[in-house]
């Protein structure tokens, strides 16, 4: 349904597509756009069917919702439901698509990399492997405010070579905010280092650390699945989390997704190559504006924009439109 909407879209020209990772999730999401477009609840059907259980039921009452491999399917589906919603009110095709970290999968599916139900079934996996990979309290994430990229990974280095565990600078999230990922004591360390050095830490409330060394053998046993799952090019450009680029043939589009899992996510360069490519409008589509916000912060970005209720859907399809010239 979606494709053929895709292919009939008009093309923007300065619009670029975010999809969030985890984090985005709340109980109750896209109850209210639900109520009025029936393709809300028709995606989540579908990926419903696919996976062997109710996703809207998690994404709606909450129970299991913080579970990594129950995080990662509910929110990648309610990205594409926003999507299909986009397309069937007539948004156009955003010139590029990124996600961050997890919603790299929903932009791949949104460019027709890869169909919902084969793409639930992988991140449900994901998420199961990630988990088993870490038991649960051994790993911790934490954001570093207020310190530069360089400063964030001389103090993981520093405590890894201490022997304290590994710790990794695992999103670079924009100028002055690195989330960082390992064993607890390690990230705990890191912080303490990072207020000494007149920097905020914040604790992540997450189940796993991801974008990290502990993640190898996650990676190493997911790139058995991606392997086995069908995936062609992308219609629309899909930048990359591991390099900030577009990916030129499908072998090195798994590559990436592999080490993805233990690399960190580039998000500030991929919106520095959005704005160098002419992009002045950001979409954020999913639950919440955990990057419309860190955008909005870009010296080229005019606007900046959630979707994920009918007053923000509608003023962000009314200022794409008329941004992209497609109405008065």
């Amino acid at each position: 349904m979606s494709s053929k909407r895709l292919e009939q879209a008009a093309q923007a020209t300065k619009t670029a597509f975010v999809f969030p990772g985890q984090g985005s999730q709340k109980a109750g999401m896209l109850a209210e756009l639900a109520e009025q477009f029936s393709a809300v609840t028709d995606t989540f059907a579908e990926a419903s069917e696919a996976i062997g259980f109710d996703l809207w039921q998690i994404a709606q009452s909450g129970e299991g919702l913080n579970q990594t491999e129950f995080t990662q399917p509910v929110l990648l589906t309610a990205s594409i439901a926003l999507w299909r919603v986009w397309l069937e009110l007539g948004g156009v095709a955003p010139k590029y698509l990124a996600g961050h970290s997890l919603g790299e999968y929903s932009a791949l599916v949104a460019a027709g990399a890869m169909s919902l139900g084969d793409a639930v079934k992988l991140v449900n996996l994901r998420g199961k492997l990630m988990q088993d990979a870490v038991p649960q309290g051994q790993g911790a994430m934490a954001a570093i405010l207020g310190l530069d990229d360089v400063q964030v990974i001389a103090l993981c280095a520093q405590i890894t070579a201490q022997g304290a565990g590994s710790v990794d600078a695992a999103n670079y999230n924009a100028q002055g905010q690195v989330v960082i990922a390992g064993e607890k004591a390690a990230v705990e360390a890191v912080m303490a280092l990072a207020k000494e050095n007149s920097g905020k830490a914040i604790a992540l409330p997450v189940s796993v650390p991801s974008h990290c060394a502990l993640m190898k053998p996650a990676a190493e046993k997911f790139a058995q699945a991606l392997e086995q799952t069908a995936i062609e090019l992308p219609n629309l450009s899909v930048i990359q989390n591991v390099n900030a680029e577009i990916a030129t043939d499908v072998a090195a589009l798994r590559q990436a997704l592999t080490a993805q899992l233990y690399q960190s996510v580039q998000w500030t360069k991929t919106m520095q190559y959005l704005q160098d490519q002419g992009v002045q409008y950001i979409v954020e589509c999913g639950p919440g504006n955990v990057l419309a916000n860190l955008a909005k912060r870009l010296p080229h970005i005019e606007k900046a924009l959630p979707l994920d209720s009918k007053s923000r859907l509608e003023d962000a399809l009314n200022t794409i439109l008329v941004a992209e010239g497609k109405i008065a």
